[in-house]
């Protein structure tokens, strides 16, 4: 039985990233428990909020420093990673394109931290050297993430999961000592701390990387890679301008009508959906893009997607009843007793992950054929929901009604998409033209 299992494994190309994969997701988790645990004893629910609002923002600040080109990179490196003429076109156009944007955010960010203060933390709150700090790190996670997407586009998925072990080993032990040392101010630290840490970490590990980076030259820009990759720009900027915006009013419109506490028991549910989300998430990032930027057919597409839900969604949905049963224990392993509250978020949480991870899997076909606008129409109609049944539900529910407006926008937003994907997913064709295109 054991060597029945093994052969599966070796055989099937997803099982054996979801075997690499789940060492980093199971320390990353490992990890999060620790950091989590901590914020409880040093923080509190209140704390929980302005860094769940940091973190939208960091996000947003990384994506435009990157022109979110970071599945752009990975699926044209997928694409040519055998033709060294096209490969360095693609890696010139990529540096000079995130050059250019670091210039204008890094400094954008960092002389108008007061600003960007007074919106996160309130100007109760002075954080501002925290967002000058981002402004100094944004450059070392754009060039990290450059790294990443090509050894994500080569296929290096052993190499990407050891580099992210290494550095959540670092990572953790200096987020228990700021922390402990500096209680919210070492939490926020830490996050952007974590990033320097990791891009030193890739420098190092991923040395032989040069080698596509000596092909870097001005004269290898090419128009036509800028069209291509631009169309990525769009699709990554437009969510990471509109739903971090979008979370930081949700929650913030929680702490107007229930307290910061309220809004913390929401941010600690996030937390730990983030945990157990990691192991899917990660594997659709590692596996999906590339495969789906290499599938040219309706057919290929189709048995990829099954293949997934056939594989991995059945795992992950034991996985979430024995999260749901263990939810007091979780509550008090994660944070203490004061979060008891957030154990009657889960059943509607839970539910809306479900859905959000196979509505995730077939959504990755529109960054891989660049199908810019059915994406910003599908991501405009998915954030519009998710904002306006929030709205409603947490009015009509109070905060349990953020996570059943959760649920029911996934399940609006599946339905979209096995709509617009129905021929390709549910629909006959030619076996023959297909194999032939």
């Amino acid at each position: 039985m054991k060597q029945r299992l093994k052969h599966l494994i070796n055989n099937n190309l997803l099982l054996k990233i979801a075997s690499i994969n789940s060492v980093s997701v199971a320390l990353r988790i490992f990890s999060g428990l620790i950091t989590s645990k901590l914020l409880a004893i040093f923080i509190g629910p209140n704390g929980l909020a302005y860094i769940g609002n940091l973190h939208d923002v960091i996000n947003s600040g990384k994506a435009f420093s990157t022109l979110g080109l970071g599945n752009g990179i990975v699926k044209y490196v997928a694409e040519f990673r055998d033709n060294i003429i096209e490969l360095g076109k693609i890696v010139s156009t990529v540096f000079y394109c995130i050059l250019g944007a670091l210039i204008i955010i890094s400094f954008f960010v960092y002389f108008n931290a007061q600003t960007l203060n007074d919106i996160i933390f309130t100007s109760d709150n002075d954080y501002a050297y925290i967002i000058r700090f981002l402004g100094v790190v944004l450059p070392l996670y754009a060039f990290k993430t450059v790294m990443f997407s090509i050894l994500n586009g080569l296929s290096r998925f052993k190499q990407i999961l050891h580099i992210t072990i290494v550095a959540q080993i670092i990572g953790l032990l200096l987020n228990v000592l700021l922390i402990w040392k500096f209680q919210l101010k070492g939490a926020l630290l830490s996050i952007l701390i974590v990033e320097i840490v990791l891009f030193l970490i890739t420098l190092v590990s991923a040395s032989d990387l040069w080698k596509y980076f000596r092909l870097i030259s001005l004269k290898k820009i090419a128009v036509v890679h800028i069209k291509n990759l631009g169309a990525f720009t769009i699709m990554a900027l437009f969510s990471a301008t509109v739903l971090p915006l979008v979370s930081v009013f949700i929650r913030n419109y929680i702490i107007d009508d229930y307290g910061e506490s309220q809004a913390g028991f929401w941010v600690a549910m996030q937390r730990i959906s983030n945990y157990y989300l990691m192991f899917v998430t990660s594997l659709i990032t590692l596996y999906i893009l590339p495969r789906f930027s290499q599938i040219n057919t309706s057919m290929g597409f189709r048995k990829e997607v099954f293949s997934f839900y056939k594989t991995i969604v059945p795992l992950f949905f034991v996985g979430l009843v024995i999260i749901y049963f263990l939810r007091s224990f979780i509550i008090n392993l994660v944070f203490d007793k004061d979060f008891q509250p957030v154990t009657d978020l889960f059943l509607w949480q839970l539910l809306g992950d479900f859905i959000k991870v196979l509505s995730l899997v077939i959504s990755y076909q529109f960054i891989a054929k660049k199908m810019v606008w059915h994406y910003i129409i599908v991501e405009t109609l998915a954030i519009a929901t998710i904002l306006v049944t929030s709205i409603i539900c947490i009015d009509y529910y109070g905060l349990i009604g953020v996570v059943k407006a959760h649920f029911v926008s996934y399940l609006i937003h599946f339905a979209i998409l096995l709509f617009i994907f129905r021929k390709s997913l549910f629909g006959k064709f030619n076996t023959l033209k297909e194999n032939h295109d």
